[in-house]
């Protein structure tokens, strides 16, 4: 089973944040709690985090995006509704169990046309866009994956993004588990070695943001 995601907003501040600010359509909505009925409960990302994605896609008018990690389609979802009508998702997913969910719900949200699924590891996934003659060519890559490739998603990512696109990375906080020092567990040590790892890469501008469980942007420069 999964570890429970940290909260690190008080939930009754959490509660009036939604309460004012979440406007989360009801396809994504019943998406989200048919996730949250199965034993990868939390997986997905929170609904703010979502909305915050789909305005970060409009403020860019961003039309390629990647995705790393798709699970049962939520965040794509909300990356596609985002996009215009010639937008395009590439939503890269290592494991099929949980992509029939997604797609029933792309299906009714009427974007399925504009999310193409790509099986495999991540990786070689990323590298084969390369091949493709895919450098350069996308406006925003989120990653969402397994935490001991992050390094390498971001480098291929970094490749396959315009000058000026934009990456964001989830999980980035751990649910508070990049504090523990003396961690030995290798999702830990990966996330803090990759928060660090950005920290000094003058190849991006950053910010982190305390979203979820933690929203790392870096802008390609």
């Amino acid at each position: 089973m999964p570890v429970a995601k940290k909260q690190f907003f008080p939930e009754d501040l959490r509660q009036y944040l939604l309460s004012v600010s979440l406007r989360e359509p009801p396809v994504l909505r019943r998406l989200r709690q048919e996730t949250d009925r199965s034993e990868r409960a939390g997986w997905e990302i929170a609904p703010e985090q979502g909305q915050f994605l789909a305005l970060l896609v409009q403020l860019m008018g961003a039309r390629q995006i990647l995705e790393i990690g798709v699970f049962a389609g939520y965040s794509a979802l909300w990356l596609a509704l985002a996009l215009p009508e010639d937008g395009r998702v590439i939503a890269c997913e290592i494991s099929d169990e949980y992509t029939p969910i997604a797609l029933r719900y792309w299906k009714e949200a009427g974007v399925e046309h504009r999310i193409g699924l790509r099986f495999g590891p991540a990786l070689d996934t990323l590298r084969d866009l390369l091949s493709e003659g895919q450098r350069g060519c996308f406006d925003l890559v989120f990653i969402d994956a397994d935490k001991t490739n992050y390094a390498g998603y971001y480098e291929c990512a970094l490749e396959l993004l315009r000058p000026g696109g934009l990456i964001a990375v989830d999980n980035v906080l751990w649910s508070g588990r990049v504090l523990e020092a003396q961690s030995t567990e290798p999702d830990t040590l990966a996330v803090r070695a990759f928060n660090q790892k950005l920290l000094s890469d003058t190849r991006v501008s950053l910010s982190m943001v305390p979203i979820g469980d933690g929203l790392t942007l870096a802008l390609k420069r």
